[in-house]
Parts: C-alpha cells; sequence; structure tokens
C-alpha cells in the first residue's frame, strides 16, 4: 500500500466525513422519512379481534353448558328412580271416572283390568321394530264392566306374521296387568296421524279415544300399555303366533346427559387450551412491529 493511500485511510478512520453530521443533512433525512405515506408505516397489531373475542367467550360459554346439562342428568336420574320406584308398588284398580289431571303424576303405575276387547276400534301404531323385526303395536279399547273404556297397547306384532284373525280371536273377559302411559310428544320426523285412513305414527291418546267413540261411548282418554312377564321363550312364540307381546315392566326415559356433560366439558377445555396458545403467540410477537399494507 502507498504511503498515499495510507494516509487517506487512518484520515477516515479518525473522523467521519462532516457532512453526513452536518445540520441539514439530519434535517433532510428525517423530511424524508415523514413523507412516507401513511399505508407503508409499520404499526402494532391489535390485542381485541373478532377471533379473540370468540376463543375467550368459548371456554365460559361451554362450561355453562356443560354445568347445566349436569344438573339436568341429576333430574333425569332421579327421575329414573321415582319412576322405578313406582313400578314396585302394588298394582291399582282404577276407579269408573278416571281424573284426567292427576295421571301425569301416576304415569308407569302398574295397575290391573278385566273387559272385553272393542276390536272394532283397534288401531295399530307403525313402524314399530322389536328385536330386528318390523311390526306394529296393537291399541284396542278396553270395555271394562262398569261401561267405561280405555285405551290399551296390546304390545307389538311382527308384519311377518301380522293376522287380523288371530288379533281379533279374543272375545272373552280379558284380566291384564299394564302400566299407566300418556301421549309421546311426537318428533319432526315422525308422520301426521291420519284416522280416517286407520294409519296411526304415535299414541295420540285425545285422537285415539275420539276414534273410538269419545265421551258418548264413555271412551276415555287413558292410555295403558300391556305388561309381559313370560321369559324370552313364550315371547318369541307368541310373536311366531301373531300375537300381540306387551312391554316389560321397566322404565324407557332415555338418558344421554352424561355424554353431553363429557362433550361441553371436553370443548370448554379444548377452547381454554387455544385461547391460551393466542395469548402466548400474541405476548411473543408484542414487541414486533408488523408493516401496515
Amino acid at each position: 500500500m502507498s504511503p498515499w493511500t495510507r494516509f487517506l485511510t487512518s484520515t477516515l478512520r479518525r473522523r467521519p466525513w462532516p457532512i453526513l453530521r452536518h445540520p441539514q443533512c439530519v434535517r433532510n433525512a428525517h423530511q424524508s422519512t415523514s413523507n412516507v405515506p401513511t399505508i407503508y408505516k409499520t404499526r402494532r397489531e391489535s390485542w381485541i379481534t373478532p377471533t379473540m373475542v370468540l376463543i375467550g367467550i368459548m371456554p365460559f360459554f361451554t362450561f355453562a353448558l356443560g354445568t347445566w346439562q349436569l344438573k339436568r342428568l341429576k333430574w333425569k336420574v332421579d327421575l329414573i328412580d321415582e319412576l322405578e320406584e313406582k313400578l314396585q308398588l302394588e298394582p291399582l284398580s282404577l276407579p269408573k271416572r278416571i281424573n284426567l289431571s292427576v295421571i301425569p303424576d301416576f304415569v308407569f303405575r302398574k295397575v290391573r283390568l278385566r273387559g272385553y276387547w272393542d276390536h272394532a276400534h283397534t288401531m295399530f301404531l307403525s313402524a314399530r321394530v322389536r328385536e330386528g323385526a318390523h311390526g306394529v303395536h296393537v291399541v284396542t279399547p278396553l270395555v271394562r264392566h262398569d261401561g267405561s273404556t280405555v285405551l290399551v297397547d296390546r304390545g307389538f306384532v311382527s308384519n311377518e306374521n301380522f293376522d287380523k284373525t288371530i288379533l281379533n280371536s279374543e272375545t272373552d273377559e280379558v284380566e291384564i296387568l299394564g302400566m299407566l302411559r300418556t301421549s309421546q310428544p311426537r318428533n319432526t320426523f315422525t308422520p301426521n296421524n291420519n284416522p280416517e285412513e286407520g294409519t296411526w305414527y304415535w299414541n295420540d291418546v285425545d285422537a285415539m279415544a275420539e276414534y273410538s267413540g269419545g265421551e258418548a261411548a264413555g271412551v276415555q282418554p287413558v292410555f295403558i300399555e300391556e305388561i309381559f312377564e313370560g321369559h324370552a321363550g313364550e315371547a318369541a312364540s307368541r310373536v311366531a303366533k301373531g300375537m300381540p307381546v306387551g312391554r316389560p315392566p321397566t322404565v324407557d326415559l332415555r338418558n344421554a346427559h352424561l355424554s353431553y356433560v363429557i362433550t361441553w366439558y371436553m370443548l370448554s377445555a379444548l377452547t381454554a387450551f387455544m385461547f391460551t396458545q393466542v395469548v402466548i403467540k400474541k405476548r411473543r410477537f408484542s414487541g414486533r412491529k408488523l408493516p401496515r399494507f
């Protein structure tokens, strides 16, 4: 390296260019930065966004639903226990005129009845299944000795062995053991009953009583499901012969609240975890400035 080159290099290292420190240069640089359009300036990302609000609310909302379902579970368990206790009581003897307003308090209570079948007004609840076999439930009015009539669901008959002659063969006095029930709620997918064509899909007790003669004929809107207490072999024999098979003396209320409780609490934990992860990520990048486009 020549002496002249070494002199220039040492001079530049010791003393920066004066023009870079000149006030006018600094002022021009500041003005050039301030003249940059706003859309090209950096900004801080806001913490309050629709996504953050939604994720923050979801854990509390799903936890509240899980707690509500937990209360429903306790209520359903208590109800089933109460109904099972009713089934253990001695069968009732129904009076001639039944107080319809108290029937809900006696649902699942056993009753014992004697009378004659009114086969002329037999109804069939279709689209029923028993142990994989498709068929109907036979509902026949039972005329009691005192002249009053109630509706009795005699049980299941398979389509394969359906025969009205067999169903109408009982003309003598019968004695049955059954349990009191009420109209079942119809869901969205259940078709409407059509009494004129003899098609029934759900037990609308009031409509069935009216179809059977109504109050003028002494028919009361009281629905009883006959109980079958025989063994499985006897039930299979009755089905093969085309004879109705009643229901077992058990409580058949559906109880799926426990699965709902687990589902909602799991969703609450999952959304809480997601919210925590989003907050950690926000805090990690909170010091960084993002370009605004």
